[in-house]
């Protein structure tokens, strides 16, 4: 069981050619994408006016006609620096079978089960669309709560209440996750997947906490142990730490999300995760 996980690609179109032609070259059976795939808000792509329209659909239209029957199951996420007025666009390809989105829901996919959520603590950025408190409703120095900013969408009317905690609570109750695959945004809290650059910077004389993963996360993934996690968000982590992947008693968990111009693409086998390999293209 071939796979191959991404984060991050921003609508970056080189980063693009380059995903497209591993996945021609290495025919995986299974290819993750962990949100934010689509171009900033404020950086409109140069070549693009609808990027999933004419750009991300038409690639992966050409894709499945040049690998037939060797076209992966593609799993995918947004994050959140991917408008969510933007996620209507995605159900025509999922209906016509070129990828699942599975924010918020599970798929099977015998012997695994595969989870989504795009979700992310409180941060300083603007666009709320995909950000809910973590475990409480406190706010890290320096970040703006969930019903702040602006959304590309209505606001849910209990977003004040709402928790990533809570969520997880509901998406997995009940259920055997010991062979459930997490395709997460946010990196789980103070992790090697979760180290910003923030170190010595300060907000009304606080200085900020240099891992900006989830809480809910990292409780979750210590207290239920699912079979691996994948992560995104914080694209100098691996830089900081020296680590894109670690291990939780059973839990794998990687972190493809990087801040130089190369496309990263961790490769692994479904089957034994804690091999993977990350390929910087």
């Amino acid at each position: 069981m071939k796979s191959i996980f991404v984060s991050d690609l921003h609508g970056k179109i080189d980063r693009y050619e380059k995903f497209f032609a591993l996945i021609g070259e290495e025919k995986p059976e299974l290819v993750f994408m962990g949100g934010d795939i689509l171009p900033h808000m404020m950086k409109k792509s140069d070549k693009y006016d609808d990027f999933i329209h004419d750009y991300l659909m038409p690639n992966f239209v050409e894709l499945k006609e040049q690998l037939q029957n060797d076209y992966p199951e593609i799993f995918l996420i947004l994050g959140n620096d991917d408008p969510r007025v933007e996620e209507q666009k995605l159900i025509p390809g999922q209906r016509a079978g070129y990828f699942t989105y599975v924010n918020e829901t599970t798929v099977s996919l015998d012997p695994f089960s595969i989870y989504g959520y795009a979700y992310i603590p409180p941060t300083p950025f603007q666009l709320k669309d995909w950000e809910k408190y973590d475990v409480s409703r406190y706010v890290d120095p320096g970040c703006t709560h969930p019903d702040e900013g602006y959304r590309s969408v209505e606001m849910p009317k209990d977003i004040i209440w709402e928790t990533i905690a809570k969520d997880l609570s509901l998406l997995t109750a009940g259920q055997d996750l010991s062979k459930a695959v997490f395709l997460f945004h946010s990196p789980p809290y103070n992790t090697s997947l979760d180290r910003a650059a923030l170190d010595g910077m300060m907000v009304d004389h606080v200085p900020l906490d240099v891992h900006v993963g989830s809480i809910a996360i990292q409780r979750f993934i210590l207290e239920k142990q699912p079979y691996l996690t994948l992560h995104g968000h914080v694209h100098e982590s691996a830089r900081l730490s020296g680590k894109w992947m670690e291990t939780n008693g059973r839990c794998v968990s990687i972190n493809a999300a990087h801040d130089g111009p190369e496309l990263a693409a961790v490769v692994f086998d479904m089957n034994c995760p804690g091999n993977a390999i990350k390929r910087l293209i």
